[in-house]
């Protein structure tokens, strides 16, 4: 199938990655979308192809190297080209230092992290043609507030999320000059089932919306080439650092 412009959103059946799938098919993108539950990708595909946008939906444990690539095969069959990579799959285990699980721990390294790494060596000859082509791709990486500042009892997931956002910086410099971006969203709490947990604390109302953080895409779509944008933060009143 032959499209103009094409991206991957991992972590695409809901929150943030639905979101953002939504902003580039707005903005003209065929996209295909990841995520681990079948039926819940599903149904998140379905309601952006009603809206009008070419979805293709992969379901996949971006844990599992295998999945990745399937996701990326499937990607390159369809479209033929990557304009834009999303890595948006996460999850964050809270537990004190002395508690931490290690299947938990290797989950978290494993989604938050290597599959980061993994996405860009399978996206890298169809980002380079895009870059070579237009000098525009664009790859965003979900990294959080924790990757700024250390959590306390979220400390392998505070890890994963400084370590996403200096892989970002390095990618920066190793691939600006071939027409490839790299830019870490670095969010404080946002309105998802991820952070139930602290909404006792801080209010639904008061966090980030998913819209909020997708609208950052599509400004990265839109500005200069030349302006590199290796993070953006969002802080709201009532966060806790």
């Amino acid at each position: 199938m032959s499209v103009e412009r094409a991206a991957i959103v991992t972590g695409a059946s809901s929150g943030i990655g639905l979101a953002i799938a939504r902003v580039l098919g707005q903005e003209g993108f065929a996209i295909t979308v990841a995520a681990r539950r079948p039926e819940k990708l599903d149904g998140a595909a379905k309601g952006l192809t009603e809206e009008g946008f070419d979805v293709h939906a992969v379901a996949a444990n971006v844990a599992e190297e295998a999945d990745i690539k399937k996701v990326v095969d499937a990607h390159r069959e369809r479209y033929g080209r990557l304009d834009v990579l999303v890595n948006n799959a996460g999850v964050g285990v809270g537990a004190p230092v002395g508690e931490i699980d290690t299947k938990r721990l290797d989950m978290q390294l494993d989604i938050n992290l290597r599959s980061i790494v993994l996405f860009y060596r399978e996206c890298m000859p169809m980002l380079k043609a895009a870059g070579a082509q237009h000098k525009r791709a664009i790859v965003v990486n979900t990294a959080s507030i924790a990757g700024k500042h250390g959590q306390a009892w979220l400390s392998v997931y505070s890890a994963t999320k400084h370590a996403v956002v200096g892989w970002s910086d390095s990618m920066n410099r190793e691939l600006a000059t071939e027409g490839i971006r790299s830019t870490a969203l670095c969010p404080a709490f946002v309105d998802t089932p991820m952070t139930d947990f602290a909404k006792a604390q801080v209010p639904a109302e008061e966090m980030i919306r998913p819209e909020d953080i997708a609208e950052s895409v599509r400004y990265l779509l839109k500005v200069s080439p030349a302006c590199l944008v290796p993070e953006i933060m969002f802080i709201r009143p009532g966060d806790s650092l």
